[in-house]
């Protein structure tokens, strides 16, 4: 068993999240991840209005009895918008325990998610963005290493450099977020001294998640090398699978097309359509490299449990090499 002070703050059984992803991030999805151990997170912005965020809040809580928290994301260049403070006071009034902010500083909201007793895991790319986090007042950081999917910031630092620099430098519980699919990936980000993984690629790929299985197929068929950068015209690089959008969007970004053009090609409620219909050619479809580690589609319990049983076979294993020497 791996007990850490997230495990602790969460009230988790496993030290394994799944970051809410956009349009997929659903009560039936994240009450599996709760009832095998770990915790999952309604995504706001997936949600039309706040009172539909209750309504999800609630139908959680009717799935399981486990912990659940809901991600607030925010756009850098909008600030924290009055439907996110919406959303805000909904969780807040629900009684929801713990929220994964993204996008901007949630320092404005903290005075309120704290008052509420709410615990505050911030997601971010950097560890000097993790610092101002923790000055702020936030109870943890997740960092998202390069190799991650979806939004990987602009430093391009691997987790092997980022995570342990984290750990030293940071006094609040630090997760580990990228590349990690297994019981190696997860015993790794352990021994760098992170207190818990957050997995979207992984959790993307199973039986629950509310995705057509042809995406999910497209997953478990990519490779590790077939994936790339899109938006980094625009500072904003997103990690994807090599598609048909994806090539449009770099050829458009190569012509140093303006942010109008770029965006109009990748947005518009593409994502969903895909989801919804299983095109895999029509939008972005946010994975990370490890995506060519993941070769068939499990449930959500057979994931978290697969891992946890690898990392304390690896661990006893090291720990026999240990005594050899």
């Amino acid at each position: 068993m791996f007990k850490t002070r997230i495990t602790e703050m969460l009230g988790i059984k496993y030290p394994i999240l799944c970051g809410g992803m956009q349009w997929l991030s659903r009560a039936a999805f994240v009450a599996e991840i709760g009832n095998a151990g770990g915790i999952g997170f309604i995504t706001a912005e997936s949600l039309e209005t706040p009172e539909d965020l209750r309504e999800e809040i609630r139908l959680t809580r009717t799935l399981t009895d486990k912990p659940f928290g809901v991600n607030l994301s925010m756009v850098p260049e909008f600030g924290i918008l009055e439907r996110t403070q919406q959303f805000c006071d909904v969780l807040c009034e629900e009684g929801v325990r713990v929220v994964e902010t993204a996008g901007t500083s949630p320092a404005p909201l903290l005075p309120k998610l704290k008052e509420a007793n709410v615990k505050v895991i911030h997601k971010l790319t950097s560890v000097r963005h993790a610092l101002s986090a923790q000055k702020h007042g936030v109870d943890a950081v997740t960092l998202v290493g390069y190799g991650s999917g979806g939004h990987i910031g602009m430093d391009g630092v691997a987790n092997f450099i980022m995570i342990p620099k984290a750990v030293s430098d940071l006094e609040i519980p630090v997760i580990a977020g990228g590349g990690i699919c297994n019981g190696k990936g997860f015993l790794g980000a352990m021994a760098m001294g992170a207190e818990a993984v957050l997995m979207g690629t992984a959790f993307f790929a199973t039986k629950e998640c509310p995705v057509h299985d042809a995406i999910k197929e497209r997953l478990i068929q990519t490779k590790e090398t077939e994936t790339c950068l899109l938006l980094n015209s625009l500072s904003n690089p997103v990690r994807c699978v090599k598609n048909k959008l994806a090539d449009e969007c770099l050829a458009l970004e190569a012509q140093n097309a303006t942010f109008e053009e770029i965006i109009e090609t990748v947005a518009g409620g593409k994502g969903k359509l895909a989801y919804d219909s299983g095109d895999v050619e029509i939008s972005p479809i946010t994975c990370g490299q490890v995506v060519g580690a993941i070769h068939e589609i499990k449930t959500a319990r057979q994931v978290i449990e697969g891992i946890i049983t690898e990392a304390e076979e690896l661990l006893s294993r090291l720990n026999q090499m240990k005594e050899v020497l």
